[in-house]
């Protein structure tokens, strides 16, 4: 059984059942329950609970307190509830944060599971070392995704264009705007979101050009040059018209799948990871499909890898972590759980998982599969995880991008003060 609690955070489910008297107070005391945090849409948390019923059935007693946001309020929620000593007992954990929640002892370290509760035999190296942190092992990934660019194939065939390949660098992209703002059926739809502010696009950019974020010694491999020709780059593009407004860019504040550009249909694309194309099908009714992000310039290699695309990690204040351990596993290996699950969190890290789920996928999560396995020369190795910090640099990209984008900054003014902004987070203890 799981009690669902959605983004308004009411749950009229287990209300009911309390009120008519299903739930008595001795049955509650009984009852194992767990809770669970996680970020993500409705497709997500449907998926999500079908695994938790079914893990409900195999354990009775077992119940589920689960509750789901947009992962722009996850971070808030997830930050109050540890510092408050109300951790949740199993929690979604992000690559960029898994390093600063490990050092804060927020989550404990899973090593002395594996082996027992933990079955990862047949889990890919690369991903279980993506969960470590100085080698100790802090979260289990949910799958293997990479960053991609969500595109609405509706839209370029109604504007007499086939959907690009993977050569297109961003200087093609002026272009590409040309020929789709000519044919555009579609009042108000540019070709390409502002992905100024969106940190996995400026990662793939730096990573394309030869450089990259961060160090293992968690130092930035980019300089202000770097972020001067970031913020150009797209004030030009913004000039060309490839890219939505900066009012329109706006709206999408939270890294809710409904506010993106792509789903208000502002724009024919948007930045996302490869995982996220089931969940933006479920609320757009045009075909979507993926393509790469572009390349530095024409000719250059990827920015792109196979990255975690999110981790489950346990509250180190839970009195569950035995149970929630066992979960984890469940979730990651149970033949019908992981069938519920799809590829919307990401290629399960499990060979196993991977046979067992190939035949039962839709088209979109065969799209997921097919694009993570044929990235080709765009592919590049695992970099280090973030440092510390990185999740407060990602929101001051934001704001920089939008002062850009609003005119209050230069790029020549706003790279050298992002580059400011970067060291003195990366200083902060």
């Amino acid at each position: 059984m799981t009690f669902r609690v959605d983004r308004r955070q009411f749950l009229m489910g287990s209300t009911a059942l309390l009120a008519a008297g299903a739930l008595s107070p001795a049955a509650l005391a009984q009852e194992n329950r767990i809770r669970l945090l996680f970020w993500g849409g409705q497709a997500r948390a449907d998926r999500t609970y079908a695994a938790t019923d079914l893990y409900s059935k195999a354990n009775p007693g077992t119940v589920f307190d689960g509750e789901f946001m947009a992962f722009g309020d996850y971070w808030p929620k997830l930050g109050t509830q540890v510092a408050g000593g109300n951790a949740p007992d199993i929690l979604q954990m992000d690559y960029r944060y898994i390093v600063e929640y490990a050092n804060r002892n927020a989550i404990a370290p899973l090593d002395e599971f594996v082996g027992k509760e933990l079955d990862l035999a047949d889990f890919d190296a690369d991903q279980l070392e993506g969960g470590k942190v100085n080698g100790k092992l802090y979260g289990i990934s949910l799958g293997a995704n990479s960053v991609a660019t969500i595109v609405n194939v509706a839209a370029f065939e109604e504007a007499g264009m086939e959907v690009p390949g993977q050569e297109l660098s961003y200087a093609d992209l002026p272009a590409l705007a040309e020929k789709f703002n000519s044919g555009n059926k579609r009042q108000g739809m540019k070709v390409w979101s502002d992905n100024s502010g969106v940190e996995s696009a400026l990662d793939n950019w730096l990573r394309s050009k030869g450089k990259g974020l961060y160090g293992a010694d968690g130092k930035p491999l980019f300089d202000e040059n770097d972020l001067t020709e970031w913020f150009k780059l797209w004030a030009d593009l913004r000039a060309a018209g490839v890219t939505v407004s900066p009012d329109d860019q706006a709206l999408d504040a939270t890294d809710a799948i409904e506010n993106t550009m792509i789903t208000l249909g502002k724009a024919a694309t948007t930045a996302a990871n490869s995982n996220q194309l089931v969940a933006f099908q479920a609320v757009n009714k045009d075909p979507l499909s993926m393509i790469h992000y572009p390349r530095y310039k024409p000719g250059a290699g990827g920015g792109h890898y196979r990255k975690p695309s999110m981790f489950f990690s346990l509250g180190a204040t839970s009195k569950k972590l035995s149970d929630g351990a066992k979960f984890i596993n469940f979730f990651i290996s149970d033949a019908e759980a992981t069938k519920a699950l799809g590829v919307e969190r990401g290629i399960p890290c499990k060979v196993s998982t991977r046979e067992n789920i190939a035949p039962t996928l839709d088209a979109q999560s065969q799209i997921a599969l097919n694009f993570v396995s044929n990235l080709g020369d765009l592919l590049g190795p695992l970099p280090p995880s973030p440092p510390a910090n990185a999740g407060e640099i990602n929101k001051a990209l934001r704001t920089k991008s939008q002062e850009v984008a609003f005119g209050a900054q230069s790029p020549e003014e706003a790279g050298p003060a992002f580059f400011k902004d970067v060291n003195e987070i990366l200083a902060r203890k």
